[in-house]
């Protein structure tokens, strides 16, 4: 019997005809296996997953189905038994572990309070031997000092791994994991997942995954489980999924996945899945998908096995299945560099306080380049890209901008050399103003620079919102009624309203599904393309660069430590940092040609896999 065993899960919105958000789901999860979940942002991965816990967001409710934990049923149960399952028999890992953890609480306490909530009787040296093993298991210091600290006086990373530690402090049989390396660096996150697959092996734990990255989820997972409006559409090996995808939604996600081994194009999947109370009854991806035939769109398919253990909701799985997967090799921007450089940056320092961040930092950066910079949290990048803008003082060395020295802060330049380089921050929740509509986010700095008015403005803004594809009629809502990837194309009209020479993207797709990060680089190429737009591009995800970048500035410890054309950066790294971040790397190819095990078809690659 399996571990986890979801039959026919429902969950509906409140009310009595409260539309679906999921239904009919069903899966199973053995002991010491992974199972990756992935879809597109409001598939409903995260719904499915908090229903493993027995809960509903606000404004849903479980309406139906079965969600089995060693043969005990966690549907329906009283809230104290509930509450005893959680943390005891089920745990879960959020996406953001700052918001995880009490900020009031130092790390000691949070892991001894999680503990004694569920075994009152422990004594206080077996708590702290309890503690320090966690702690220990999953990397992390068990001394008086770190468990002192705030979690506000750890990394990133290290606060997720002190959620990895409450995790599995209390042995559960079952962990859900949210998206939790969805901010962290390409070295932290591939520590948290080795730590994970380590644990769950050695405690034999079943873990869900869920993720919108599938190359992620292919370096751990066992199966996956792809999910589209609250239905799933395909199940199966992860070897399987990747050699021969049987659903075309599947293939699509795969499509818009960039890749560290190659440059291709990204393809996002246009078109938007329905919300619940507006999908139709044939087949729910019909409308984006490009096998659609007029049956398709009369009834939903059935989720049927093609060859044990791999099922696919579509009419034409079988057919699909057989096609090779194909993905187009990206056109190279080809850049005339002139013999001037656009910004130049000369031995920058910085500081935070009496901590230096910079060492002697020093790049250029021509028109209608890109230029990525890449390195590990806390590397220096956003320092340094702060510092260009005039966000964060330069204590010394020169930042040049079209041959001119730039005052140290914003403030101080001229208003011609702020509207020409412009800065788009890592989360659009944040920077924009949740006040302001669209229209007025984005026309604030074109009357601001251009002194604009009323019909003049009006125009501006619709014609900005037109270059990144986004339509007239968004103008007039506010940030909350937007998806995370128009929030974005949001903040980059903003940006391009001020019609820049200069652009910096400061991780500007980590928070984002494949898909929509496949359209906005695609967007950012074409600007590139148009409006010889020089683009400093800061990124951890160096799968990205490949894709768009013409050359790479590594960094590390605020120090320089390689930089060259992308192709012998990624392709003949000279320094072990760098070689590190490329292990580090997840790769949807590297899985594919690993020599692994075959998937539960018992057939080898029938199908070609071109990444």
């Amino acid at each position: 019997m399996s571990t986890v065993e979801v039959a026919d899960l429902r969950v509906a919105l409140i009310g009595a005809d409260g539309p679906d958000v999921i239904n009919g789901v069903s899966f199973e999860i053995e002991a010491g296996t992974i199972l990756g979940l992935v879809g597109e942002s409001g598939c409903g991965k995260t719904t499915v997953s908090t229903a493993l816990l027995g809960y509903a967001r606000r404004g849903a409710r479980i309406a139906g189905g079965s969600v089995k934990i060693d043969g005990a049923e966690i549907l329906g149960i009283d809230r104290a038994s509930l509450r005893r399952a959680r943390g005891k028999i089920v745990s879960y890992i959020p996406q953001d572990p700052a918001a995880a953890l009490n900020p009031a609480r130092r790390i000691r306490r949070q892991l001894v309070e999680l503990l004694t909530e569920h075994e009152h009787k422990v004594s206080s040296d077996i708590a702290a031997a309890r503690v320090a093993e966690a702690l220990t298991e999953v990397g992390l210091p068990s001394d008086s000092e770190f468990l002192r600290r705030f979690p506000h006086q750890i990394s990133g990373g290290q606060r997720q791994r002190v959620c990895l530690a409450m995790a599995f402090l209390l042995r559960p049989r079952v962990i859900v994991l949210d998206e939790p390396t969805t901010a962290l660096d390409v070295t932290t996150q591939a520590q948290v997942l080795r730590t994970v697959r380590a644990l769950c092996a050695e405690y034999d734990v079943a873990a869900l995954y869920v993720s919108h990255d599938l190359s992620v989820v292919a370096n751990l997972a066992d199966r996956v489980l792809v999910m589209y409006a609250g239905r799933v559409v395909e199940v199966g090996s992860t070897n399987d999924i990747l050699r021969r995808p049987a659903h075309p939604y599947t293939r699509r996600l795969i499509a818009a996945v960039p890749d560290i081994s190659g440059r291709h194009v990204l393809e996002p999947i246009q078109g938007q899945a329905p919300a619940p109370g507006g999908r139709s009854d044939g087949c729910l991806f019909a409308p984006r998908c490009q096998y659609v035939v007029a049956e398709c769109r009369q009834q939903e398919p059935a989720l049927v096995p093609l060859w044990p253990g791999h099922l696919a909701r579509c009419l034409r799985a079988g057919e699909v299945a057989g096609k090779p997967l194909e993905l187009p090799t990206a056109r190279t921007h080809v850049v005339v560099r002139s013999e001037k450089p656009i910004v130049t940056v000369t031995g920058a320092n910085a500081f935070f306080g009496d901590r230096q961040v910079l060492h002697d930092v020093s790049l250029e950066l021509h028109p209608g380049e890109c230029v990525a910079l890449v390195g590990e949290s806390g590397s220096g990048k956003t320092t340094l890209a702060r510092g260009i803008i005039g966000l964060h003082g330069i204590s010394s060395g020169e930042v040049c901008f079209d041959g001119q020295p730039l005052p140290e802060m914003a403030r101080k330049r001229s208003a011609a050399v702020r509207r020409r380089i412009q800065y788009v921050f890592q989360s659009p929740y944040n920077s924009l103003n949740p006040r302001r509509t669209v229209e007025q986010s984005v026309s604030l700095p074109a009357a601001e620079f251009f002194s604009l008015r009323h019909k003049a403005l009006r125009a501006s803004v619709e014609q900005a919102l037109e270059r990144v594809s986004l339509p007239t009629r968004l103008a007039s809502r506010y940030p909350h009624e937007l998806s995370g990837g128009e929030r974005q194309r949001v903040a980059i009209a903003r940006a391009l309203i001020c019609k820049p020479d200069v652009l910096i993207c400061d991780e500007v797709t980590s928070a984002l599904d494949v898909s929509v990060q496949a359209s906005i680089m695609r967007l950012l190429e074409r600007l590139r393309s148009e409006d010889e737009l020089a683009m400093l591009f800061v990124t951890h995800n160096l799968s990205l660069v490949m894709s768009i970048a013409d050359r790479v500035v590594v960094i590390h410890d605020g120090r320089v430590v390689e930089q060259g054309t992308t192709s012998v950066i990624l392709g003949a790294p000279q320094r072990d940092y760098t070689r590190q971040l490329l292990a580090d790397t997840p790769s949807l190819s590297a899985v594919r040609t690993s020599g692994g095990q075959e998937g539960e078809s018992g057939v080898g690659n029938t199908n070609s896999l071109t990444l």
